[in-house]
């Protein structure tokens, strides 16, 4: 099974690219996480945002596989406790499907995103920073990983 971390946004600070990387490289092969980077769309002064959210919407969407399962990371989707987590990668390990987590850009997900989702999670109530959520999201598919093969990380 592959995870597949969509984030809207390039260019992130160091500490981001080496958080994320250092959880992507604990997590074994047969349960890997690839991180995909779109660029946001345009934001000028006068621009439109819902624009900039369709223009997201549309990326985000052209990089879902037609097969696989779609997590929408969006704060009115409901939240999950680590062993809920655990329990829900086990169900798509043994389903055998490949995962795409959407991460939206500065203004959410677009509507469309959030309709083709299989599952909305909120990671929390509180408005996190788009590069901190790519950091806690790696952290927690290995924290869930974790809790899953009995690993002590999960104390």
């Amino acid at each position: 099974m592959k995870l597949r971390m969509l984030a809207v946004g390039t260019r992130m600070p160091g500490w981001v690219t080496q958080g994320v990387e250092e959880y992507r490289k604990r997590l074994p092969r047969e349960m890997s996480l690839e991180i995909v980077e779109l660029s946001p769309g345009p934001r000028q002064k006068s621009a439109d945002p819902a624009k900039a959210i369709r223009v997201e919407g549309d990326r985000l969407l052209s990089k879902v596989r037609g097969s696989e399962l779609v997590v929408a990371l969006d704060v009115e989707g409901k939240p999950w406790s680590t062993p809920t987590l655990a329990e829900r990668m086990s169900e798509w390990q043994m389903s055998g499907s490949d995962v795409s987590l959407l991460i939206g850009g500065p203004d959410g997900l677009d509507q469309r995103c959030l309709v083709r989702a299989d599952l909305r999670w909120s990671l929390s109530p509180l408005t996190l920073p788009h590069p901190l959520v790519r950091v806690l999201l790696a952290e927690q598919l290995y924290r869930g990983w974790t809790l899953m093969t009995g690993h002590p990380y999960h104390r």
